[in-house]
């Protein structure tokens, strides 16, 4: 979706995407415009019989029941909001919401067997076979069928790098997903980037290790004072990429690797080292595919900053044989996650607010999500995910075949019937031309969403905090606050297990 706006200075990503869902009829979509028909019908009918006092009647009932279904409120129908309202208030008051894993309640359970609340529960995580020396762990989703895995990254960032740089890095992020798309077998990469507070307990380690005996007193007191000084504001930045294909799409270079489990783990590891070539080509200087030890900790960081520090420490004095924590992914979930609030989701002595974050219709720059990354208060956790799914070249030539139809439609109706056509029309006549003639060049249709959190402990005000996010990203972004779902949000917000795409229904073009 880029489209440069003039020949000098940084690109600009603009005006080719397209928010799903969107109306047929009067911004409506047909179940929509069908049941407005259905409720206003016993109105109309009275109206034809003369019976007015049975048209008053059902027309004050028409009209509430419209509003319901067709104002929309925050990104939500009005109807939507109430049914999920419903669905919250019941979960909370049939206490269905909290949760205690069963370590903190006392109970005995397998340490493979993961413990994870909310919508985690749906996942497994079984070893694969060797990869390159190491066991990946898999990412099962049984609700959605999906097999995914996850690696850790590292990266020198983009915030110094030149405009044509930053270009070039964006043009071989759509290669990458081009080239995916064309394998038709991973379809979904998210990528994820966190911040962790540091407390230092590498450097300390290290010093441990490297400190002379025989070192000045005074250079001793130097050092610990700008230790402690630097300590308490040090940010570090974790970043991790997960991959994720269909059961329906693994079942046939699974069945030829033999099959179960280790044949889709198979499946999954020719793409990978085609996903970790292209990733260097991004500028990332390494790629680990973990372990579910590794998985563990990702998540276990996720709900719980404060443990980063306990299971570096342990890692740098005690690792284990494969360089790994340790940790068993039946602990890698909160100990408590109690009822979630409305507007913010609290675990392990932290809460969180996630938001959908919306790209604006003027366009954006490459590494302008940056800035929603940047900690304003020590202590302070910011993640910003973004997920992609790939569709094939036939799916992705009926989206833009079905896009190009509705907007000629909508205009040569509104040209029929004397209405003007505003510059937002013809500017979606325009993109879907161009999407069409991108396909037809053998360029890949993607779905993306982007989401963002903050964390912080759980005696914090997180209002503040969240109003915080909010003003860092005004000007570039409008943040969607994702009210009574905060838990799954925080969940595609913050962990890297490949959770943050709804189920298709349309595309956007990428």
């Amino acid at each position: 979706m880029s489209a440069p706006t003039t020949t000098d200075g940084p690109r600009v990503y603009r005006g080719l995407a397209h928010r799903e869902g969107t109306g047929w009829i009067a911004g409506m979509t047909p179940v929509q415009a069908f049941l407005v028909i259905a409720v206003c019908s016993p109105a109309l009918l009275a109206m034809s019989r003369s019976r007015w006092s049975q048209t008053l009647g059902w027309g004050a009932f028409a009209a509430v029941v419209v509003v319901l279904i067709v104002v929309p409120i925050r990104g939500r129908p009005a109807f939507r909001w109430l049914a999920d309202l419903i669905m919250f208030q019941t979960g909370v008051l049939m206490r269905w919401s909290p949760w205690q894993s069963r370590a903190a309640a006392g109970l005995a359970g397998d340490r493979t067997e993961p413990d994870l609340p909310g919508v985690l529960s749906r996942l497994e995580f079984p070893d694969g076979p060797e990869f390159h020396g190491a066991r990946i762990c898999l990412i099962h989703d049984t609700a959605e069928g999906r097999w995914g895995a996850t690696g850790r990254l590292t990266h020198s960032g983009v915030g110094m790098l030149s405009d044509q740089e930053c270009e070039r890095l964006a043009a071989r992020l759509g290669s990458m997903l081009a080239g995916l798309g064309h394998r038709e077998v991973v379809d979904r990469v998210s990528l994820l980037v966190r911040t962790v507070p540091d407390d230092g307990s590498e450097y300390e380690v290290w010093r441990s290790r490297h400190e002379h005996p025989d070192a000045p007193d005074l250079a001793r007191r130097v050092t610990a004072e700008i230790d402690r000084d630097v300590a308490g504001v040090s940010v570090r930045t974790e970043l991790f990429v997960t991959v994720s294909g269909t059961e329906e799409a693994l079942r046939r270079p699974a069945k030829a690797a033999g099959g179960g489990v280790a044949g889709r783990a198979y499946a999954l590891y020719r793409l990978l080292e085609g996903v970790t070539d292209s990733l260097q080509g991004l500028g990332v200087r390494s790629v680990t595919w973990l372990t579910s030890t590794g998985v563990a900790e990702a998540v276990k960081t996720g709900f719980n900053p404060a443990t980063s520090a306990s299971l570096s420490y342990r890692r740098l004095v005690r690792p284990d044989t494969d360089g790994t924590v340790g940790l068993p992914i039946s602990q890698a979930g909160p100990a408590l996650a109690p009822a979630p609030d409305a507007r913010a989701y609290h675990h392990d002595g932290y809460s969180s607010v996630s938001y959908a974050v919306q790209p604006p219709e003027s366009g954006t720059l490459f590494g302008s999500l940056g800035p929603m990354l940047a900690v304003r208060t020590a202590g302070e956790r910011r993640t910003v995910a973004i997920h992609y799914e790939i569709l094939s070249q036939a799916a992705g030539a009926r989206v833009v075949r079905s896009d190009r139809f509705r907007h000629n439609v909508l205009i040569d109706a509104k040209a029929a019937r004397g209405f003007a056509t505003t510059e937002a029309d013809a500017r979606d006549r325009r993109g879907s031309r161009e999407q069409e003639a991108a396909v037809a060049a053998g360029h890949a249709v993607v779905r993306f969403t982007v989401a963002a959190s903050v964390t912080v402990p759980s005696d914090w005000n997180v209002e503040d905090h969240a109003a915080r996010l909010e003003n860092d990203s005004s000007g570039r972004f409008r943040l969607l606050r994702l009210e009574l779902a905060q838990d799954s949000a925080f969940v595609a917000a913050a962990l890297p297990v490949g959770i943050g795409l709804p189920r298709q229904k349309r595309a956007f073009d990428s």
